[in-house]
């Protein structure tokens, strides 16, 4: 049974308060790459020092369907994704990046993804950068979990370059987390989703403007 294990609404600062990303930086060439869905403008995945620069283009990951660059690992079993984003262009205000753990690679497929926006805008129900998204069935509704509350200061914001994210799996519970110093996290929520055990994991990015790509710079990328 699919339900929501811990809400944005109560964020827990144990135990994850205190809790750092195991060291294991993945070499950038360990990743693959692909589109999903069938973006007007192709995206790519380059390797710069130790960082992993990806340009999308893609209408969105939203609906039924998705349309983003996705740089990813085959992963099995429980994980623990880290990475800091230096920075994320801004040719829409629903831009996206971020990490996920994808059933497929479909363009439809069940999936978790916890990602960032280019700013601190106000955006239907969340005022700061971070939002949880997840797609429960195939060719389904994609859904979010928002902060508490839209109005006042933004609880989890984007503050470029120092914005870290990660998401963790422990069996069929994914759990996302921010920071602003990669040593202090914050659990944004928990959603519980029955993946397979292998599925595919990485970084992903949508322009959601489909006549302009958009560009993210990952650094720090440890699992």
């Amino acid at each position: 049974m699919l339900k929501k294990l811990l809400f944005a609404t109560c964020i827990l600062i144990f135990p994850f308060f205190l809790l750092s990303a195991k060291e294991n930086t993945i070499p950038m060439k360990k990743f693959k790459q692909t589109d999903i869905g069938n973006p007007a403008i192709a995206g790519s995945s380059t390797i710069h020092d130790n960082a992993l620069q990806i340009i999308a283009g893609g209408a969105d990951v939203w609906g039924v369907k998705d349309e983003l660059h996705f740089s990813y690992l085959e992963q099995k079993g429980d994980f623990d994704l880290t990475a800091r984003i230096e920075s994320l262009t801004s040719p829409h205000m629903y831009t996206k990046a971020g990490l996920m753990a994808r059933e497929e690679l479909t363009d439809n497929c069940r999936h978790i993804f916890f990602q960032v926006f280019p700013n601190n805008k106000s955006r239907n129900k969340n005022n700061g950068g971070y939002e949880f998204q997840y797609r429960q069935a195939k060719a389904g509704e994609m859904k979010a979990i928002y902060p508490a509350s839209a109005i006042g200061l933004p609880r989890f914001p984007v503050n470029y370059p120092n914005t870290w994210i990660r998401l963790k799996r422990v069996g069929n519970d994914f759990t996302g987390l921010y920071s602003s110093d990669g040593k202090t996290w914050i659990v944004y929520t928990s959603y519980t989703l029955e993946l397979p055990k292998k599925i595919y994991l990485g970084l992903a990015v949508t322009s959601h403007n489909t006549k302009e790509a958009a560009t993210a710079l990952f650094q720090d990328i440890t699992l």
